[in-house]
């Protein structure tokens, strides 16, 4: 079963559907043209714990957006969002965090960490392609490294089953709370089941606490002006598949030095 008609989909966002609240305080020390995550940023929903070992978050996990589990063959989707940011000109992204890992060191030289969506697995629906197409993979600060500017060589495995080294990650002077690196594909057409390793090619000179993360992004929208709510309908947000157990976080593209406040409302249509 799945909404197929716009006539399902009117009625589900009016009779079956779970409403969906934002009210995000802002993170501060941020960087313009960068991705911030909002997982530790507190109001609603709740901050999210810092990940200590391998683990696989989800609806029911504190940090993550709420919203009720259906049975089969009843599906969910995002249908409608509406959105304000006091900082005009970010954007807000939201991403199923499939899996994540936390406490590495930012004073450690060897290798350290790993993430597989193999043995961490959120399940093939949360995933999305086979060839893991639809998965973006992140380092994630969740506290401040050091001030010496330092290069992350990345291991991965890729969906052949080969594996190699990313290239070489700046990470800047004093990586930040909240700040989210991408990891990119070195190689063409292969994509990342797995992260190996990270190795410092120095240390940063404080330890912080950082660590990598999965994630599937469902659906991204813009803050056009300070405190103006932006109504984002089901065509506008290209009503993503919202599987069961979606562990749903906002990552901000920002325009400034922070995120700013966001606040919204949304609802997330079953049926």
């Amino acid at each position: 079963m799945a909404i197929t008609t716009r006539d399902e989909l009117i009625a589900a966002l009016a009779n079956n559907s779970s409403r969906i609240v934002i009210d995000k305080a802002s993170q501060g020390n941020a960087a313009a043209g960068q991705f911030f995550s909002l997982w530790t940023v507190g109001n609603v929903p709740g901050a999210g714990a810092n990940p200590t070992t391998a683990a696989v978050p989800t609806n029911a996990t504190t940090g993550a957006i709420g919203f009720a589990n259906q049975t089969a063959p009843a599906t969910s989707y995002l249908a409608w969002l509406a959105v304000a940011a006091s900082a005009a000109g970010s954007a807000i992204e939201i991403h199923d965090r499939l899996a994540h890992m936390g406490g590495l060191s930012g004073t450690v030289t060897t290798a350290q960490g790993a993430l597989s969506l193999v043995t961490t697995d959120p399940g093939a629906d949360r995933r999305g392609d086979a060839n893991y197409s639809d998965v973006q993979w992140w380092l994630e600060w969740y506290l401040d490294t050091g001030s010496t500017n330092v290069n992350a060589t990345v291991n991965v495995t890729y969906d052949d089953n080969t594996t190699g080294n990313l290239t070489a990650i700046a990470l800047g002077a004093t990586a930040r709370r909240a700040r989210m690196f991408p990891l990119i594909s070195a190689s063409a057409g292969k994509f990342i089941k797995a992260v190996n390793s990270v190795t410092l090619s120095a240390t940063t000179g404080t330890a912080g606490n950082f660590g990598i993360t999965a994630t599937r992004q469902r659906t991204v929208v813009s803050t056009l002006v300070a405190n103006k709510p932006e109504n984002y309908d089901w065509a506008q947000l290209g009503l993503p598949n919202i599987d069961n157990n979606s562990c749903l976080m906002l990552i901000v593209v920002c325009n400034t030095t922070s995120t700013g406040t966001i606040r919204g409302q949304g609802k997330i249509a079953h049926g």
